[in-house]
């Protein structure tokens, strides 16, 4: 079970990892821009694609679990079935994002804080990046359906090349032809398509006999498009609460002053580069989880979920460790403002907590996406954004900005302890 967990984990670690470090990367290039409002420009755009793009995550995850289970059954009609539900759903998505463009934007701008000079450097920025929301979103289906089909390596194959692409071009944009931060979006445009052709390349090649078994018709038949939308209706709405918390983030620090702004930018980073890390073994969770609930194994089913959870604690260990003693070092990579890394050390000791507080939610998560238990995932996460509000709003005024570090920790945490109860009362 071990090597099994190991064979789908680590090629979607080495994928998740170059997400968060293209993230790093592209901080170090603004931040290098001549002032500090780029870094909280970035972090402004950032968060409202995340905000978009989290919001269509069910794209993924609800490909990934109907996909295992078909594969888990036999029933190959039906995996391919899934991945053209999910593609449809994607690009009707994607149309509606670039139609609504400027509505989202100017809504996004009324909502968060900050000077009008970073607010106008994040315009430019979505105004060039949201054109890459038809490839982005078709890689998420694609993407949930290799994991589905029990292979990482191709995901793990694109990711590599969109994210060398990206950084390349990002950098040739903003540092040879000088097209200052929409240098860095016309890469990340550039990079998505280049991974949606690479997609489609690999899924004839390896996959080509799957494709005379898809059936548009029997796609679009309702009641599988049901079960489709309920079960990813469910992720939508866990999305919802993520996205509330992630985003109230940087808008809560942007209200302490656009240095503080800065300062949980860059702390943010070592929990980007742990939770994407972490994802490795969720979605290694979902590829097996789905394969043996579809194949009705109930013993390899425990035993998947017991070595997942050992491995994750192997892990956070070692990211509690690495973060004790090189966080200074990595800050330095981030950026060369010395007084925003001296403003750092009063909240850095929160970044110790985010391994231990989190690590279980994670694997969780993977769990019951590949069984598409999604109401259960649904209340532990509902339950845990309310415990995020209540303790920022209780403890703001006198604590500051810590008190938004410490509502994270009891967030991460307060999600694991939800799902490990609802797991065994009611899903496994």
């Amino acid at each position: 079970m071990h090597k099994q967990i190991l064979r789908l984990a680590l090629p979607n670690i080495v994928t998740n990892i170059t997400v968060p470090l293209l993230g790093m990367v592209d901080l170090a290039i603004v931040g290098r821009l001549g002032d500090t409002k780029y870094i909280g420009a970035i972090a402004i755009a950032t968060m409202i694609f995340n905000m978009i793009y989290w919001l269509f995550g069910f794209l993924r995850m609800g490909t990934s679990g109907f996909t295992a289970q078909a594969y888990g059954a036999g029933d190959i009609k039906e995996a391919a079935d899934i991945l053209l539900r999910s593609l449809l759903v994607g690009l009707s998505a994607a149309i509606c994002l670039i139609v609504s463009q400027k509505p989202i934007i100017d809504l996004a701008m009324g909502i968060v804080s900050g000077s009008n000079e970073l607010k106008a450097i994040a315009r430019r920025y979505f105004f060039v990046n949201i054109w890459a929301a038809p490839a982005l979103l078709s890689m998420y289906s694609f993407k949930g359906w290799f994991i589905g089909m029990q292979n990482s390596k191709i995901p793990m194959a694109i990711a590599i090349v969109i994210n060398v692409v990206n950084i390349g071009m990002s950098c040739m944009f903003v540092f040879v032809f000088k097209f200052d931060i929409e240098g860095v979006a016309l890469g990340t445009v550039i990079a998505q398509y280049i991974g949606l052709g690479m997609a489609v390349c690999f899924f004839l090649k390896r996959y080509g006999s799957i494709v005379k078994m898809i059936n548009i018709t029997r796609s679009i038949v309702w009641s599988r498009m049901r079960q489709f939308f309920r079960v990813n209706f469910d992720i939508f709405l866990r999305t919802i609460c993520l996205i509330a918390v992630f985003s109230f983030f940087p808008i809560a620090g942007s209200r302490f002053g656009d240095d503080t702004l800065a300062v949980n930018t860059l702390l943010m980073q070592f929990f980007t580069l742990f939770s994407y890390i972490m994802d490795g073994f969720a979605y290694a969770g979902e590829a097996l989880t789905g394969r043996f609930i579809g194949a009705g194994d109930k013993v390899l089913l425990r035993s998947s979920i017991r070595v997942n959870f050992m491995l994750g604690i192997c892990l956070t260990l070692a990211f509690t460790i690495i973060y004790a003693f090189g966080g200074e070092y990595l800050l330095l990579l981030l950026t060369d403002k010395q007084h925003i890394i001296d403003m750092s050390a009063q909240y850095y000791w929160w970044v110790l907590l985010v391994p231990i507080a989190g690590f279980s939610a994670f694997i969780w998560d993977g769990i019951f996406i590949g069984a598409t238990a999604s109401r259960a995932m649904l209340y532990a996460i509902a339950i845990a954004t309310a415990l995020f509000f209540a303790i920022y709003i209780s403890f703001v005024h006198f604590w500051g900005n810590n008190s938004l570090w410490l509502a994270l920790i009891v967030f991460l945490a307060a999600r694991g302890l939800g799902q490990t109860v609802l797991a065994r009362r009611n899903v496994f």
